[in-house]
């Protein structure tokens, strides 16, 4: 267990200085403490989401379920990040890339395009390559997989847990499924969302 409170697990994305900040609760001190207090807030948004029934493929609300999953912990929660990351795209380019993202979905949805579980791991790898928040996106894309595909008649998806194996093997399998899908082989992420 790391002792820094902000020291990121491999192929994370690092908080800036002035994110860091924006840490609401006082008492954290450790990476463990907030590691719970995320997870409890993120149960909190699952929760609040699974609720509800409600247009998925909107802006707000993609906005709205960061702010529930995170918004007890961060500042920027269900806001768009203004910062440049490691990863996804520019972040002036959000808010286009995610109204493109979300008219594509929509056409998926309308013409059948591809099967209910297929548009659901499309959209959340388009969501993950886009990176809008500070942090939280791989969390937040798969709960937005989650809903989208329940929306459609489907199950949620395991993303890896239907198997006892250790999380760093569950990581590393998930990042792999991502990097194929950056080269258009959503396989395997298919495989990993039911497995």
């Amino acid at each position: 267990m790391p002792d820094d409170l902000f020291q990121e697990p491999d192929n994370a994305t690092p908080l800036t200085p002035e994110e860091r900040a924006e840490l609401i609760p006082a008492h954290i001190a450790f990476r463990a403490e907030l590691n719970e207090a995320e997870q409890e807030n993120i149960t909190r948004g699952q929760d609040w989401a699974l609720a509800r029934k409600r247009d998925l493929l909107n802006e707000k609300f993609i906005k709205d379920l960061h702010g529930q999953m995170l918004g007890d912990v961060w500042r920027w929660a269900g806001k768009f990040r203004t910062t440049e990351r490691n990863l996804g795209i520019r972040y002036f380019e959000i808010p286009v890339a995610v109204r493109q993202l979300l008219e594509d979905a929509k056409a998926w949805v309308q013409y059948n395009t591809y099967p209910p579980d297929e548009i659901a791991v499309r959209f959340h790898h388009r969501l993950v390559q886009i990176h809008p928040f500070p942090n939280g996106n791989g969390r937040h894309s798969r709960l937005m997989a989650d809903l989208l595909v329940m929306s459609l008649g489907g199950e949620r998806f395991t993303w890896g847990s239907a198997r006892l194996q250790p999380a760093g093997d569950v990581r590393r399998r998930y990042i792999e499924a991502l990097q194929a899908a950056d080269n258009h082989d959503y396989g395997p992420l298919l495989r990993f969302a039911r497995s």
